[in-house]
């Protein structure tokens, strides 16, 4: 199996869980993934900028969250329930191999909107388009969901649904101890998850 193949089975794992422990029949709920695709891809055109009428520089740390974010989505709509996490890993790795790519970052993300719009699917191959041309890369996917993932799980796990949870700790908001944790470790480990939980945990108030 290869590397990449590798970590989109470890993020498919990973997003069934946390879809689980969200709702414990999350598979049966027929949950709209592809409308939060495209919702999700006119907040990040605001993040990028779009107006002619006005100067914008693009917000790109903003942006590549948001990708993020799309990739859990994507990630929730390939899952059927029949097919291998290798198999659907297999063609996801496929499809981000070969980038569809527009003139432009706006129109290739316009692209992977139409597609959650018209067909209610995940253009795996418009998103590898849209991390092509804002600089990204396979592994900073896979760093930033990882990162993203086992931060909502923690959350959970320390009051979030209860309001009991702190969101800033030592004067910093817990998305910001996240980027040190992630930037302190090696992701290519094979219990990254856990060390990042691990790191989290001990930065945390007790």
């Amino acid at each position: 199996m290869s590397a990449n193949v590798n970590k989109i089975c470890t993020m498919l794992e990973m997003q069934n869980a946390m879809n689980t422990k969200v709702h414990a029949e999350w598979f049966n709920q027929g949950f709209e993934w592809y409308r939060a695709i495209w919702v999700e891809c006119a907040e990040m055109l605001d993040h990028y900028g779009w107006k002619w009428w006005k100067k914008q520089t693009p917000d790109t740390e903003q942006v590549i969250l948001e990708l993020v974010d799309i990739f859990h989505f994507g990630l929730s709509l390939r899952i059927d329930g029949t097919t291998s996490y290798q198999e659907i890993a297999e063609q996801l790795t496929s499809e981000l191999e070969q980038p569809t790519q527009a003139e432009d970052f706006k129109q290739t993300l316009e692209l992977l909107a139409a597609s959650a719009v018209a067909n209610k699917t995940f253009d795996a191959a418009a998103f590898a388009g849209c991390m092509a041309q804002i600089g990204m890369d396979i592994d900073d996917l896979y760093r930033g969901y990882v990162g993203k993932n086992t931060l909502n799980f923690f959350r959970q796990d320390h009051g979030y649904k209860d309001g009991s949870y702190i969101k800033v700790w030592h004067g910093q908001e817990d998305n910001e101890h996240l980027v040190e944790v992630v930037k302190s470790l090696d992701i290519n480990q094979a219990n990254f998850a856990d060390l990042v939980y691990q790191g989290l945990k001990e930065r945390y108030p007790a």
